[in-house]
């Protein structure tokens, strides 16, 4: 056996996409895919969007980076539009999700530890994803990603989602943070009750922790807000986000409180692609789309109309679709028993149609945010052609 060149950890479709407009990606064999994918909910504005485009392309014949020991303005106004509009107080920028769960772990060890204080365990929850790096698989927990990569990073309690009384009962004194993602997103699409994001934040609160959101996959506006804790009312200590906030160019961010962020002083943390001037010219971009005037509201609308089709898709089709879950634009679709949730993604690629899978035998629609009625009723038809072709395995 020869390792191809191409290094073989994924097993890939066997389609390639040579190019995009809005919800449709266009194959190299010609055909026509409507994206309810979005490269796993990271083109929010979908494929060739003019704004996006014209800031890559502008920056790019200028400089595309110079290395944070300069002064970088697009991150310095990037970081002023999220503090502007979140719980933050200040911003890093790096290059993915993993990035910035790391740079959330580190924050949550080096709070204490700068008051000397010894306190570096994590509360994290089970089914949970937070990025392929050590510490961050140690934080997921799942043993699909574990496996081989041993010992374990150490210093993560986990507890049930959703579960408070586990929460607070895996409180030590050596306890520095706890980790949530307000959707599970890999885990299955299952929403936080917002009663338990508050009692979380309450508990923090007593115990003196840091309160951490995983809004890698929930942020920049997939869920009708910027970000999925904005629909309860309260807010993290530190935030990590990625995905969607470049558009499709590769950045991820931690956002802060001054409190939670005073200890990271100078030489405490680095990047060296992190935050350039061509992925702030992305950012920027992506940020003032989505915080435009009626933009969310329009992804509230859309979400709620998509939403109603599915569950009228489920009901129509029992033997295929048992639930439907989710927040905003980020939808799951769990597969009822003998239907398996990867025979469905392949069956919609086959008709024209991008979605994702996810654990608890779910699949994922994560359509770019700027899609209307008209997407999702095309989505929703395609789905519909699938679940009556699909048979339920005896």
């Amino acid at each position: 056996m020869t390792i191809p060149a191409l290094m073989p950890t994924y097993a890939r479709m066997d389609v390639a996409f040579e190019r995009g407009e809005g919800a449709w990606l266009f194959a190299t064999d010609g055909r026509k895919y409507l994206d309810f994918g979005t490269g796993i909910a990271v083109s929010a504005l979908g494929h060739g969007h003019p704004r996006l485009v014209a800031a890559i392309q502008e920056q790019a014949a200028k400089v595309i980076h110079t290395s944070n020991l300069y002064r970088v303005p697009g991150q310095e106004a990037a970081a002023e539009k999220l503090v502007a509009n979140t719980f933050a107080d200040t911003v890093f920028f790096g290059n993915s999700g993993a990035e910035a769960l790391e740079l959330a772990l580190k924050i949550a060890r080096r709070f204490h530890q700068s008051q000397g204080v010894d306190k570096h365990r994590v509360i994290v929850t089970r089914n949970a994803f937070h990025g392929r790096t050590l510490a961050t698989i140690a934080a997921g927990g799942q043993e699909k990603h574990l496996a081989g990569f041993g010992p374990m990073v150490e210093g993560f309690d986990r507890v049930p989602f959703g579960n408070m009384n586990e929460a607070r009962n895996a409180v030590t004194e050596q306890t520095a943070a706890v980790l949530v993602e307000p959707v599970q997103g890999e885990g299955g699409i299952v929403p936080a009750d917002a009663e338990y994001l508050r009692g979380l934040r309450a508990m923090c609160d007593e115990y003196g922790l840091l309160l951490m959101f995983d809004e890698v996959q929930t942020g920049n506006g997939r869920t009708g807000k910027l970000y999925a804790h904005q629909w309860t009312g309260m807010a993290p200590d530190v935030m990590a986000t990625a995905k969607g906030l470049g558009g499709g160019f590769p950045v991820g961010a931690v956002l802060a409180t001054e409190r939670a962020a005073s200890c990271m002083t100078a030489g405490t943390h680095g990047t060296t692609y992190g935050g350039n001037p061509l992925a702030m010219a992305a950012v920027n971009a992506v940020l003032d789309e989505v915080l435009a005037p009626g933009f969310l509201e329009n992804v509230q609308a859309t979400a709620a109309h998509l939403r109603e089709k599915l569950q009228a898709l489920a009901a129509e089709n029992p033997g295929v679709i048992a639930e439907v879950r989710g927040l905003g634009l980020m939808l799951g679709l769990k597969m009822a028993e003998g239907v398996t949730n990867t025979d469905i993604v392949g069956r919609a690629l086959k008709a024209g149609l991008l979605v994702v899978p996810a654990g608890d035998n779910v699949v994922r629609l994560l359509p770019p945010l700027i899609i209307g009625t008209a997407e999702a009723d095309a989505a929703v038809d395609i789905l519909s052609r699938v679940c009556k072709d699909t048979a339920p395995a005896r």
